[in-house]
């Protein structure tokens, strides 16, 4: 039953997440930044319902500290800002997974495979290594589009490339997974 409630919070967090930029983008100019905001911070609530660890729900709780603070000294900047802290927290989570095993990929593997040969398990720490690097890079972009983009050009970025590019690093992943996997089994 827990782990229902917990798939029906995580997938509600995507869907907010998906929907937050063009939230922004069709409310800017009818809202005030403080509701926008507070859209946010729901969705960071809403994230941390989500996680199975009171550390990772440590990192979503940093998000939202500095997303209010943000809020508190420049209402039209913590609007842009949500996607940058989402991509930040996540990206610790996955990070300090790196420190304290298992990753988040050696997780999410022994959802399906319980037993993972060493082999599969340092295959896990080289893809929790590239999404790390990747949220980082993610959070990177979002931050320069908010800070010298313009709204078209943020909402681009953070409603559509972003969510491609994920697409492709997961798919890229499985096709690599499936390719360097049967390799290992003849070994």
């Amino acid at each position: 039953m827990r782990r229902l409630n917990r798939s029906f919070w995580l997938s509600l967090a995507v869907a907010g997440g998906l929907v937050y930029p063009f939230l922004v983008y069709f409310g800017l100019s009818r809202l005030p930044p403080g509701v926008l905001v507070l859209a946010g911070l729901a969705l960071i609530g809403v994230r941390m319902a989500a996680m199975p660890s009171a550390a990772n729900a440590v990192a979503l709780l940093a998000a939202g500290t500095a997303l209010a603070g943000l809020l508190r000294l420049s209402p039209d900047r913590a609007v842009l800002a949500y996607p940058v802290v989402i991509s930040l927290a996540t990206a610790a989570i996955f990070s300090l997974s790196l420190v304290r095993p298992p990753t988040v990929v050696e997780r999410i593997a022994r959802l399906r495979e319980l037993e993972l040969p060493p082999e599969g398990i340092t295959y896990c720490r080289k893809v929790t290594v590239v999404w790390a690097l990747f949220l980082t890079g993610n959070a990177m972009v979002s931050m320069s589009t908010a800070l010298w983009g313009t709204i078209a050009q943020w909402t681009l970025w953070n409603g559509l490339i972003s969510y491609l590019l994920m697409g492709l690093l997961f798919t890229g992943e499985m096709v690599v997974r499936r390719t360097v996997r049967p390799q290992a089994a003849v070994s």
